[in-house]
Order: structure tokens, then sequence, then C-alpha cells
């Protein structure tokens, strides 16, 4: 049976970078890999756009950056997103499985309170054609996911700090057969 596991945590919380870790342990070890990645663009200490990274092909896009007055499709408080590339994103994910560990990062209002984002993504969580999923989901949101998927762990970095051997003894105890 697949298993789901949340990784949750506030801003900042490192969730994108931990993401980034399993990913490059899942290369390392020959594991079949599909999902996406969105790391944050920074200029000095500001973060100013999204971007989103295949992790089949490596493909890496801008996703969102900094909302402004010229308003898009699709907008948050805080950015604005370019719709081809969510579109790009969304078949991606469907490209994503099978696979043994399938990341996103991340599900959140988007997806889970308007119906937008990656809304395939969700789709490939049921479908359960992959043995682990490593589910990124904001803390306001991991009570909502739980509801819809059988999770198996929940991993919140606001509560836990996981340094480099800790997080090579995460990946080991994942499933991927």
């Amino acid at each position: 049976m697949a298993e789901i596991i949340l990784l949750t945590g506030e801003l900042q919380s490192g969730k994108t970078n931990l993401c980034l870790d399993i990913y490059k342990l899942a290369q390392e070890a020959r594991i079949r890999v599909g999902g996406v990645i969105s790391p944050a663009v920074f200029e000095g200490n500001r973060k100013i756009a999204i971007d989103v990274i295949d992790l089949k092909s490596g493909i890496r896009k801008r996703l969102a950056v900094l909302k402004t007055s010229q308003q898009t499709d699709l907008e948050t408080q805080r950015w604005s997103f370019y719709a081809e590339v969510v579109d790009w994103g969304n078949n991606m994910l469907k490209k994503a499985v099978p696979c043994d560990l399938l990341m996103i990062d991340e599900l959140g209002p988007l997806e889970l309170e308007r119906g937008e984002g990656w809304m395939d993504g969700l789709a490939v969580i049921e479908n359960a054609d992959y043995s682990t999923a490593l589910i990124v989901i904001r803390p306001s949101l991991v009570e909502e996911a739980a509801r819809l998927w059988q999770v198996s762990r929940i991993i919140d970095l606001d509560r836990v700090t996981l340094d480099s051997s800790q997080i090579v003894e995460f990946f080991d105890s994942l499933n991927f057969s």
C-alpha cells in the first residue's frame, strides 16, 4: 500500500530545502522520483519569485512573482502565478507516476480551498501509483489533508529540526518497494 507523508511547517521552516535534500538522496540511490518542488527565488534576503522544478526531467521554470498592479488569472494575496507554467506543472504531475517517490511542494490554499493550482497533484495522490508520497502542506491545512488521504506520518518542521544525518535516516525509512 502506498505511504503518504505530510511535510508541514510555517514559512521559512525548511520544507522545500528538505524536499531538495530528499530528491538529491533519491537520485543518488537511483530511486524513481516524480513530482514538483517549488523553490523560492531571493534577491538578497527578499523573496521575489517562486520557481517550479519537474523532478523527472529537472526542468525549472518561473512559477510566480510578487504581485504588482498588473493582474494575472491566478493570484494570491502576495503572488501572481503564470497560468502557462501552472498548466505545464500539472502536465508534469500527470507524468510523474508511476514512480517510487512522489513529491509535491506544495498543496496549499490554491488547491484545497480554491480548486486551482496543482489540481492534477490531487488526482495523482488518489491514484496511488507510487510507493511513497511526500506532500508539503501548510499547517492550517494538515487536518484537511488527513481527511482526504490515509496519512501514515506527519513531519512538522516547526517542532523538529533535521540535521544531515537525520535527513539520511528519514530517507532510509521511506518505502520504495
